[in-house]
C-alpha cells in the first residue's frame, strides 16, 4: 500500500460508504451498551474523564481499591450503594468502562480512515465537509457524555435525565447521518452524476416526531418513570392516575414529573407511529420497497417492546431490546427518508 499522495483525486464512494456503515454499526452497539449501563445504574462508577489514559482499566487490587475509594465519595454511593462490596463495584464498573471504550474505538475507527481517505484524495467532491461535521459531532458526543456523568457526581445520586436525553439523541442523530451519507455515496458509486438525496417535508416531520418520542423515552428512563405503573393501557386502573401532584409551572410536568412523562410517552407513541407510517406509505407510492418494510417491522416491534417493558416491571432484557429497536427504527427512518428523497429528486 503506497503512502504517496495521488496527484489527481480518485474518489472511492463505495469504500467510504462501507466504512461509514461499519461506524454506524459501532454507534448502534454503543447505544445498546449505553442502555445496559443506564439500567444497571453503572454510569457513575467511573468518576474521572480521562480520554487517553482512561482506556487502561485497573490492573491490580491496589488500583481497584483506589478506583473504588473514588466512587465511595460520590452521592450515589453515599445515598444509595453504601456498603457495596468491591466485587459488586467491579460489576457496574465493567459496563461504564465498556461504554467508554466503545466510544474511543468509534473515534479511532472514524478519524484514522478519514485522514487516510483525505490524504489519498478518495473523498468525492462535496462530501469532505459532511464527514468533518460527523467527526466533530462524535467529539461533541464524548463531551456530552462527560457533561451527563458530571451531573451525578456533585450533589445528586443520579445523572440529569435532560442531559441523558441530549446524550442519547446526539448518538441517534449521528447514526441517522451515517446511514444517510453511506446511502448517498452508494448512489454516487452507481451514478457519478448522482446528487445527495434531499430531505422531504414528510421525512423532516417524521424525524422530528420520532426524536420527540425518543426524548420522552430518555426522560422516562432517567426519571425511573417506567417503574411507576407496571400495567397497560391503564395507569392505576384509569386512563390517567388519581392523586398526581402536579408541578408548577405546568409545562415542567412534561419534563420533570415521572407520572406525566410516562403518560405522554405512552400515548405520543401513537402519534409517532402514525407519522412514520405516513412516511412509509409516501415512500411506497414513490416506488421504495425494502426500507418501507423495515420501518413498518421495527415500528411494530418497538410498540410491542414498549408495552412489554411496562408489563414486566422494566425487565432489563426487554428494556434493552426496546432501546436497541429504537435505534434500528431511527436507522430505518433515515434509510426510508433517503430513498424517498432520491426518488423525489429523480
Amino acid at each position: 500500500m503506497s503512502l504517496s499522495r495521488p496527484i489527481a483525486a480518485r474518489p472511492q464512494p463505495a469504500h467510504i460508504a462501507r466504512w461509514l456503515l461499519l461506524v454506524a454499526f459501532m454507534v448502534f452497539a454503543m447505544v445498546v451498551v449505553g442502555g445496559i449501563t443506564r439500567l444497571t445504574e453503572s454510569g457513575l462508577s467511573m468518576v474521572r474523564w480521562e480520554p487517553i489514559s482512561g482506556i487502561v482499566p485497573p490492573l491490580n487490587e491496589a488500583q481497584w481499591h483506589a478506583e473504588f475509594d473514588a466512587y465511595k465519595a460520590t452521592p450515589e454511593y453515599l445515598k444509595i450503594n453504601r456498603g457495596m462490596s468491591l466485587d459488586e463495584f467491579k460489576g457496574i464498573f465493567f459496563w461504564e468502562y465498556l461504554h467508554r471504550v466503545i466510544g474511543r474505538l468509534i473515534g479511532i475507527v472514524f478519524a484514522l480512515p478519514l485522514a487516510w481517505f483525505a490524504w489519498k484524495r478518495m473523498i468525492p467532491r462535496g462530501y469532505g465537509p459532511r464527514l468533518i461535521l460527523l467527526l466533530a459531532l462524535g467529539g461533541l458526543q464524548g463531551a456530552i457524555g462527560w457533561w451527563m456523568v458530571a451531573s451525578g457526581l456533585i450533589d445528586r445520586p443520579d445523572v440529569s435525565h435532560i442531559r441523558l436525553a441530549v446524550h442519547l439523541l446526539t448518538a441517534l442523530l449521528i447514526l441517522a447521518a451515517l446511514v444517510w451519507t453511506a446511502l448517498d455515496l452508494f448512489d454516487l458509486q452507481r451514478n457519478p452524476d448522482a446528487r445527495p438525496a434531499r430531505l422531504t417535508g414528510i421525512a423532516a416531520l417524521a424525524f422530528l416526531v420520532l426524536f420527540v418520542q425518543l426524548m420522552l423515552g430518555a426522560f422516562t428512563a432517567g426519571l425511573d418513570a417506567g417503574y411507576a405503573f407496571a400495567e397497560w393501557p391503564t395507569m392505576g386502573g384509569r386512563q390517567f392516575p388519581e392523586g398526581v401532584a402536579f408541578l408548577k409551572p405546568l409545562w415542567a410536568n412534561l419534563v420533570d414529573n415521572p407520572i406525566v412523562v410516562q403518560f405522554v410517552h405512552r400515548w405520543f407513541a401513537w402519534v409517532a407511529a402514525a407519522i412514520l407510517l405516513s412516511l412509509a406509505w409516501t415512500a411506497h407510492k414513490a416506488g421504495v420497497k425494502g426500507p418501507v418494510h423495515a420501518i413498518a417491522t421495527f415500528l411494530i416491534l418497538q410498540i410491542g417492546l414498549g408495552i412489554a417493558t411496562l408489563l414486566t416491571g422494566v425487565d432489563i432484557h426487554v428494556a434493552v431490546a426496546h432501546q436497541a429497536v429504537g435505534a434500528l427504527l431511527v436507522a430505518s427512518t433515515a434509510w426510508t427518508a433517503q430513498r424517498l428523497g432520491k426518488a423525489r429528486r429523480a
